[in-house]
């Protein structure tokens, strides 16, 4: 029987205002809703206390609160590596607001005042899959839905700007893996634990 591959697995953080109403959260420490607060216990539920080798978060407060109501905050080691992508003077507003001064305006093709590059995200990416590698077995990332995106693209071998391609929603998990010599999604945007959460 072929050994298993260990996974990465990607679990971005519950609802936030700002994530509702599409505002581009990137330092600002902004909270989870009571509705994001459900989303983090049912990835507990989803979860079941799964063992990892590895389990590492951003800083920010919204992914550390995920991972502390899906039952991982004691083993958790947060990185700098996984905070969300700098905004800059764009923090905080939403993408059609800098299209009515920057018309077509894109953050994955778009200048970023003041904040990080796509390409500089992808650096800090890269450093979190090379140490997931050096991991003994399967590791849980909590994070944020460009800088997981970026991370994926980097998984494949893709520019990190076509972290474009994947969407990802408020407390969806996602796996990446192998299959013999290629890396490949396992599982993407993963939502279904999270039905009748709209509604406590």
């Amino acid at each position: 029987m072929t050994e298993r591959s260990p996974e990465i697995w990607l679990i971005r953080h519950g609802e936030t205002e700002w994530s509702r109403t599409g505002r581009h959260t990137g330092r600002t420490d902004v909270p989870l809703t009571p509705l994001g607060e459900r989303q983090a216990a049912a990835l507990a539920r989803h979860l079941g206390g799964r063992p990892f080798a590895l389990v590492l978060t951003s800083p920010l407060g919204r992914a550390r609160e995920t991972c502390r109501l899906a039952g991982y905050a004691e083993i958790a080691e947060p990185t700098e590596d996984l905070r969300e992508w700098d905004y800059g003077d764009y923090e905080g507003r939403t993408t059609a607001e800098i299209r009515s001064e920057v018309p077509g305006w894109s953050i994955w093709t778009g200048d970023v005042p003041r904040g990080e590059s796509v390409e500089q995200v992808g650096i800090r990416a890269r450093r979190v899959i090379a140490r997931a590698g050096a991991a003994a077995g399967d590791v849980a990332l909590f994070a944020h839905g460009h800088v997981l995106r970026i991370l994926t693209a980097c998984w494949l071998g893709l520019p990190p700007a076509n972290g474009r391609l994947f969407a990802l929603g408020t407390a969806a998990v996602s796996v990446l893996g192998c299959e013999r010599e290629s890396r490949v999604i396992s599982v993407w945007n993963q939502d279904w634990h999270l039905v009748r959460q709209e509604h406590p």
